[in-house]
């Protein structure tokens, strides 16, 4: 793994060649992972979180370029602090020392040569969960087929213009469609335990954006169609404008409770499954801190 010649792991197919610290591709990393946060995460869906927290483990750096990313200290700022396979593998183990209800592996697709090289080197006890911005590469889907459980891609536009100019990916919509077929066909539909806590299957995010509503109601249109009641479906209202969305005055603001509810009904009329957000959701103090020195940041040597 210490350099890949010509780089094809996501959807934007740079072709560059990357070295362990170093790429000048449109993630612009190279392939040890970077990671920004290690601990137990409770604010993710209920069947998720549970009571003991889902075990995330953040990466650095980004296939998208959300402008209004509520990680974006981490996704385009680049903080974190880079490890090894092996020690990618020991926050596995601490995580699981933690009592956590799986492992969450957030932002990770491009490392993903060392995610696989992790996995060889343990293999959790415990559901693995791949949190992911729905902008995946199929083949590289399928290269992690038989080590991730549960998949929980975003689908963040049903409109190609708005994927561009938002997120700088102008095929976004056939692109997470394509690659969310494939997560379901890896998961197959949801399985949980006794406790209601899920093992298996894929649940797909949607954060509605202001003055977006339709976009968002188009995109549950396109998942009833596809999926229909075999996977979940998370209505978020948490959007805050962080990052560079202060440069895009329609986006500016929070959402209101009409244009939420006006989402949230349409995901009732279709019928789908799933999970809706607190409009108090909507909050900075939400955003998981990303400093490394923090008492929630795990070490990276087991402590067997």
């Amino acid at each position: 793994m210490d350099t890949v010649e010509r780089c094809l792991a996501c959807p934007h197919k740079c072709g560059v060649k990357r070295t362990l610290l170093e790429g000048k591709g449109y993630c612009r990393m190279g392939l040890s992972p970077k990671i920004a946060r290690v601990g137990p995460h409770y604010w993710e869906e209920p069947c998720i979180s549970g009571n003991k927290g889902s075990g995330a483990i953040f990466f650095s750096g980004c296939t998208l370029k959300c402008v209004f990313c509520q990680n974006y200290e981490i996704s385009a700022n680049h903080v974190g602090t880079f490890i090894t396979p092996e020690q990618l593998a020991n926050c596995y183990r601490n995580l699981e020392e933690q009592g956590v209800h799986n492992i969450n592996l957030v932002s990770a697709s491009h490392f993903i040569e060392a995610v696989i090289e992790s996995f060889k080197i343990y293999r959790p006890k415990i559901p693995v969960l791949y949190n992911t911005s729905g902008y995946e590469d199929v083949e590289s889907l399928k290269r992690l087929e038989g080590y991730i459980d549960i998949y929980l891609p975003d689908f963040k536009y049903s409109d190609n213009r708005l994927a561009e100019k938002y997120s700088g990916a102008f095929n976004y919509c056939n692109v997470a469609l394509a690659a969310i077929k494939e997560m379901y066909r890896q998961t197959g539909k949801i399985v949980y335990d006794k406790n209601g806590i899920i093992q298996k299957g894929t649940v797909i995010r949607v954060l509605v954006l202001p003055n977006h509503t339709k976009d968002s109601m188009a995109v549950l249109d396109t998942i009833r169609t596809h999926f229909g009641k075999n996977v979940l479906v998370s209505v978020m209202g948490q959007y805050t404008p962080t990052g560079e969305a202060y440069k895009y005055p329609e986006i500016n603001r929070k959402i209101t409770e009409n244009e939420y509810e006006q989402v949230v009904d349409h995901a009732i009329e279709l019928d789908l499954d799933g999970f809706v957000q607190e409009l108090s959701a909507a909050d900075e103090e939400y955003i998981p801190n990303f400093d490394c020195s923090s008492s929630d940041y795990f070490c990276y040597e087991s402590s067997n």
